[in-house]
């Protein structure tokens, strides 16, 4: 298959990644640091911006900026997937499908992932909101402001967001709302 991907310098995008399997690997505080020390490695060698993001157990969704000269998201994909995969599997037993084996790959993500570019402030409003209700959405919280592991509480202390929104369910009516 010949996949296509949105290459934009500078560009914000929305990604989404998912575990093999949608196995619950981000289920514990240690899981989220080692993929926090990830990130750290990544920003050092190729910057970017972390817009919002929810690291929920079995997926997470980001949506990042890029430095105006470059649109490598898929080396910093690569780069953090792979700082994760060698911490992870140094201190957790992860086993390893025949064709992963043969390929050097470990069974804790999904080969690809997916991405959208952000296209104007509406499209970077609703996925920012999509991202935040997500917890809720997967039934792992009431509030999105119950889930730890979210940008969440960063928007209500940046005071652009009020603390109990999404709590009530109501925020995905009408015809703004994503599926």
């Amino acid at each position: 298959m010949n996949y296509r991907r949105a290459f934009a310098p500078g560009g914000t995008f929305f990604f989404t990644l998912v575990t093999y399997k949608r196995r619950p690997i981000y289920s514990s505080p240690q899981a989220i640091e080692t993929l926090r020390d990830a990130f750290r490695f990544t920003i050092q060698q190729m910057p970017l911006t972390i817009v919002a993001s929810p690291i929920l157990p079995d997926h997470m969704h980001f949506i990042w900026t890029l430095p105006s000269e470059s649109s490598e998201y898929s080396t910093r994909w690569k780069l953090i997937k792979g700082h994760f995969t060698r911490q992870w599997c140094a201190k957790e037993a992860v086993s390893e499908s025949a064709s992963r084996a043969q390929k050097g790959e470990k069974d804790v993500w999904q080969r690809r992932f997916w991405e959208h570019l952000i296209r104007d402030e509406v499209d970077l409003t609703r996925h920012v909101e999509y991202i935040h209700y997500n917890p809720v959405k997967h039934g792992l919280v009431n509030s999105p402001c119950d889930w730890e592991y979210s940008s969440f509480m960063s928007y209500v202390r940046e005071g652009i967001c009020p603390i109990d929104w999404g709590g009530n369910g109501t925020i995905w009516e009408g015809e703004h709302g994503m599926e």
